[in-house]
């Protein structure tokens, strides 16, 4: 298995993304990995550790989940690989739960947001950013 990091999909991945089939809620989960120097697309001089930008997005990234009925659900730091194998392991996971695809495209197409992201990109070296939902089976089993 061959893992890739990063910062913004592709357009395949965006394709898929786009497909609104169904219109329930999504829960992403986000492997992320820092730059050691945050890097702003404007170019702007920074003192600021990838970590430290990052921290920035994710203060702000709060208010525009809220705006789109999203929430943020667990956030923690990497601590070690208890199974498997990577040639290098992820700063934190983040989980953010969205209302809908369409609540987060919303999301991440608003200006205001866009404007925070500029803290995401700076920080990010890359991630893994995946999309899952519940099932009612397992909610079942585990009740």
């Amino acid at each position: 298995m061959e893992v890739k990091n990063a910062v913004m999909p592709n357009e395949s991945q965006m394709e898929g993304f786009n497909d609104q089939e169904e219109d329930k809620p999504i829960f992403m989960v986000n492997l992320l990995k820092f730059k050691e120097k945050a890097e702003y697309p404007d170019k702007r001089e920074t003192d600021l550790t990838g970590k430290e930008a990052y921290e920035i997005y994710g203060k702000e990234v709060v208010g525009h989940l809220e705006k789109v009925g999203g929430k943020p659900i667990f956030g923690a730091n990497v601590e070690r690989l208890m199974l498997g194998e990577v040639e290098d392991l992820w700063d934190q996971v983040a989980v953010a739960m969205y209302p809908s695809r369409k609540a987060m495209l919303k999301m991440i197409t608003d200006p205001d947001y866009i404007e925070s992201a500029q803290h995401r990109v700076a920080g990010l070296e890359g991630q893994l950013n995946i999309e899952t939902s519940l099932d009612d089976n397992l909610l079942k089993e585990n009740a």
